[in-house]
């Protein structure tokens, strides 16, 4: 395997691009083994955040800040913290260039970078998301948040919009699990009767793995909720409090809210988009059961920013970490990458304060479940392993290589 020998160069066995989910715990697992690769991670932020708990801080039941942790004390011991980010890659050259001018080399490169949050890409959004008075909302970053929580608290009737975008989205369930808590909360508020709630999701159907979609879609009528497919939210308006939504067949449809939770549009990181690594639509192309790249075979990546063809969720994360470990111990010991990851995710869809149906499925949508009872219902107990017990596993097990 071709590596370089400029002594300008710094060279680490194992270079992770990403301390996110998947980074952590690709390095984690690495650092663990018997034989230890030398590792480095490359991650700017300070800051760690267990997102899936921002449903829950939106719907009021956590403080956000139960979701943060000092990055630091997730680097695996033996590891390198390199606290730059990344601007180029030059894979036939085995190297990336940081964005300091810093030139590191590497003989296998991990790529979880994660996904990109891009609020620009909607007029309007940028500017009033999370802003007192505007009633636009969104769970989709720590800084924006709490506005969730207080813009449906204070909640007094009218129309309450949820979004769900064309593109991928970390946690395809997220955009409409925030619906479900405020439609209860609104019940709760002596205000339901004078509210109208409503899902315009731009994709054709309402939930990926069918077999659970319509058990949601019966949830929805049962409670009153309306459901807009192949509507996608082009433009907003605070002042006059519209949303611009595009049809499938290219009409524009204006509507007014009182209450708006916008799930933006997200894609690859720019830094992705424009590299070798990536395919036509900007994420990095890799097999999608070995997870190592099609065309350099000494790259691997996983998550939100890979080519995988399945939800980008942390339990999906937690599939094909292991794999990938796996693969990539194959690939410096010159064996054949056995591993197989096959497309496993779930997705915790809160229906409600203490209900929820466990999705989990694979590459083909059907149902691949861990527990001996029927996860197509809401249960209390499937909430509180959300709520109480994956957080707990994802700080002290998955993000220490244990999972």
């Amino acid at each position: 395997m071709s590596t370089t020998s400029n002594p300008d160069i710094t060279q680490y066995e194992v270079l992770i691009v990403g301390g996110g989910s998947g980074g952590l715990s690709v390095a984690a697992q690495l650092r663990n083994r018997a034989e230890a690769p030398q590792v480095a991670i490359i991650e700017p932020s300070d800051k760690h955040y267990y997102q899936p708990l921002w449903t829950l801080v939106g719907g009021g039941v956590f403080p956000r800040e139960e979701s943060e942790r000092n990055e630091a004390d997730f680097i695996p011991p033996g590891a390198t913290w390199i606290r730059d980010a990344v601007a180029t890659f030059d894979p036939e050259a085995h190297t990336v260039t940081l964005v300091s001018g810093q030139v590191i080399g590497y003989e296998q490169l991990v790529v979880a970078a994660g996904i990109q949050i891009d609020w620009h890409k909607i007029p309007g959004l940028a500017e009033s998301v999370g802003k007192p008075g505007t009633g636009v909302v969104s769970n989709y970053a720590y800084d924006t948040v709490d506005s969730t929580w207080e813009a449906i608290r204070t909640f007094t009737g009218g129309t309450a919009i949820f979004t769900d975008p064309k593109t991928a989205v970390k946690c395809g369930g997220a955009p409409q699990k925030i619906m479900y808590l405020a439609e209860e909360s609104f019940r709760r508020q002596g205000v339901r009767e004078k509210s109208r709630v409503v899902f315009m999701n731009a994709k054709p159907t309402n939930f990926t793995a069918p077999s659970y979609g319509m058990t949601l879609r019966r949830i929805c009528e049962e409670r009153g909720i309306e459901i807009q497919l192949e509507h996608d939210l082009v433009e907003l308006r605070p002042e006059q409090k519209d949303a611009v939504f595009r049809t499938a067949d290219g009409s524009a449809v204006v509507m007014h809210y009182d209450l708006i939770h916008v799930t933006p549009p997200q894609s690859a990181p720019d830094f992705l988009k424009t590299s070798p690594l990536a395919n036509a639509d900007g994420w990095v192309e890799v097999d999608k059961h070995t997870l190592a790249h099609v065309r350099f075979p000494d790259v691997f990546a996983l998550g939100d920013n890979s080519s995988l063809p399945t939800s980008k969720t942390g339990a999906a994360i937690r599939g094909q970490a292991p794999v990938l470990v796996e693969n990539l111990m194959a690939r410096r010991e010159q064996r054949a990458l056995t591993a197989s990851y096959d497309g496993y995710t779930a997705c915790p869809v809160v229906t409600g304060y203490g209900k929820l149906i466990m999705a989990e499925f694979d590459y083909s949508k059907n149902p691949k479940e861990s527990f001996p009872f029927d996860q197509n219902q809401e249960r209390y107990s499937m909430y509180a392993l959300k709520a109480y017990a994956l957080p707990r596993l994802y700080w002290h097990g998955m993000l220490r290589g244990r999972l």
